[in-house]
């Protein structure tokens, strides 16, 4: 589950980096970084975490489908959470009202799951978090509904192949402008744009932890490193038009892409290791590396006749 960047904070801190106090201001960030390292039994913690919520992710699967409502989804979520001896960390997390977050075409992030019956050409993606034994696990992924347009499938593609490429270029020590650097010149090689206003976020005890993972590069991802021991979330939300969102002021949470045109994400929980970085969110029937998604009208042209040649 993302989490909004502070625009004034993080102007104010770049302000301040600019003074004669930077280099003290870095080495106490750094030294904050270095305290968020994860134990080697706290490193299994997650990663039992991890395995658990992509379990779930697994058994919703087959359940988001055209004629489902997302409160339907919600339940489902809620209820194996629940039965497996878990609690769903999004219901009532800063007062958000259900166990998942459905985000639907040109909702980025955050939607809150009611009586909307998916249906044939939508794109929804479906974030869930649970916690294991006081750990967190969280991740998202972007489904297609039956036959959906080119730019929704086009859109949702990129935004998989940018959390792997990110993912793929992450070593222990990196930066987390590494990130941004990736997924920016990508994003935009495709012709679509990236949110800057939500970002990933460490990952622990706590829902939402230093360092925050923006997908772009600014000044603080410059700075701030990704140590072995450290867990984070890359969640990468990709828009096929403008990068600007407007958020709903009725629920306080629905995030819209501002020109209504579609948005995809899909999130992984990440540990740094000292061999590179671990993906602790992999589900066993979800989309993989180098996945490639397929439109129905696509499938057609290539499906091949039941009609013998003369």
């Amino acid at each position: 589950m993302s989490i909004i960047r502070s625009l004034d904070f993080v102007a104010a801190r770049d302000v301040a980096n600019r003074s004669s106090g930077n280099l003290s201001r870095m080495k106490s960030m750094l030294t904050k970084q270095k305290k968020l390292i994860l134990t080697s039994e706290q490193q299994d913690a997650m990663r039992r975490a991890g395995r658990v919520n992509a379990r779930l992710m697994d058994y919703i699967r087959p359940h988001v489908q055209a004629g489902i409502t997302t409160l339907a989804i919600d339940e489902l979520i809620h209820a194996w959470t629940i039965d497996n001896g878990h609690v769903p960390a999004t219901l009532g997390y800063q007062n958000f009202p259900k166990s998942c977050c459905t985000s639907i075409n040109d909702v980025i992030c955050h939607g809150i799951p009611d009586d909307y019956e998916l249906r044939d050409g939508d794109i929804v993606n479906v974030d869930i978090t649970t916690i294991v034994d006081g750990w967190h696990g969280d991740q998202s992924e972007t489904f297609l509904i039956g036959d959906v347009s080119e730019e929704r499938r086009s859109v949702t593609q990129c935004a998989l192949d940018c959390l792997y490429l990110a993912i793929d270029a992450l070593t222990p020590g990196c930066r987390v402008s590494t990130i941004g650097e990736t997924v920016v010149p990508e994003s935009h090689r495709r012709g679509f744009t990236v949110v800057r206003e939500y970002v990933g976020h460490g990952l622990g005890r706590s829902f939402h932890l230093d360092p925050s993972i923006p997908h772009f590069p600014n000044r603080q991802s410059r700075i701030d490193r990704l140590y072995p021991g450290m867990c984070f979330t890359v969640e990468p939300m990709i828009n096929a038009g403008t990068r600007y969102t407007r958020s709903d002021k009725v629920d306080g949470w629905t995030v819209r892409t501002k020109d209504g045109r579609a948005s995809a994400q899909f999130e992984h929980s990440i540990l740094m290791t000292e061999d590179g970085p671990e993906i602790l969110t992999l589900t066993e029937y979800g989309p993989k590396k180098g996945h490639q998604f397929e439109g129905l009208a696509q499938a057609r042209k290539i499906e091949p006749s039941n009609v013998e040649s003369a």
